[in-house]
């Protein structure tokens, strides 16, 4: 029943997805870029619409985008890394996936828009400098629960031999660890921008 009411809700999603070429058309590439550019899409609807989302609710922009911005152009990354945990034979797949995106969120996705910027502000001979705010705790919050996550990884590669799945309990407690890191990130991230804006 779950399947039926999901097929149904998701049909415009999937009719969307429907243009990608097969994979054997130039050599994969034609499914790689359109399949790419569509996920670009769903990405940007979806932040557009957690925006407004939190517009409406009267959320500051910054707890906006660490939650609902962050989780609707997270959920590809996350899906995507489940099939590979499933279907992969080594965890490479799955782990490289999540830290290349995260990659590409920091290194692309604040670069290219700081290079526009700086020449724009260039060209009308304006320095180009936007202080940090409450951002910069919860980027420093991040690094530590990124290092105490991989940290968590490297435990239990020696403990049962992989990164992923293991014993019953091992992969709960895994689980709980790593849910509970974000949920602190988000939670310290919160009121820290909170206390900011309260000041």
């Amino acid at each position: 029943m779950s399947e039926a009411f999901f097929h149904f809700a998701t049909i415009g999603w999937k009719l969307l997805f429907a243009i990608v070429p097969p994979s054997n058309y130039a050599g994969g590439w034609a499914a790689f870029i359109v399949a790419l550019s569509l996920i670009g899409v769903v990405t940007a609807v979806v932040g557009e619409v957690a925006t407004i989302l939190g517009c409406v609710m009267g959320i500051p922009p910054s707890v906006t985008a660490i939650t609902f911005v962050a989780m609707g152009t997270s959920l590809p990354d996350t899906f995507a890394s489940m099939t590979a945990a499933k279907t992969s034979k080594y965890a490479d797949s799955a782990i490289g996936n999540v830290t290349g995106s995260n990659s590409v969120n920091v290194f692309l996705g604040l670069g290219l828009p700081w290079v526009i910027a700086a020449h724009y502000n260039a060209n009308l001979d304006q320095a180009y400098l936007t202080p940090a705010g409450p951002l910069g705790t919860s980027v420093f919050l991040f690094l530590c629960t990124s290092v105490t996550c991989f940290i968590v990884l490297i435990i239990k590669r020696c403990a049962t031999g992989g990164e992923l799945g293991g014993p019953k309990a091992s992969r709960y407690i895994s689980a709980c660890i790593c849910f509970g890191l974000w949920f602190i990130y988000i939670i310290f991230s919160i009121l820290s921008t909170n206390s900011v804006t309260s000041e």
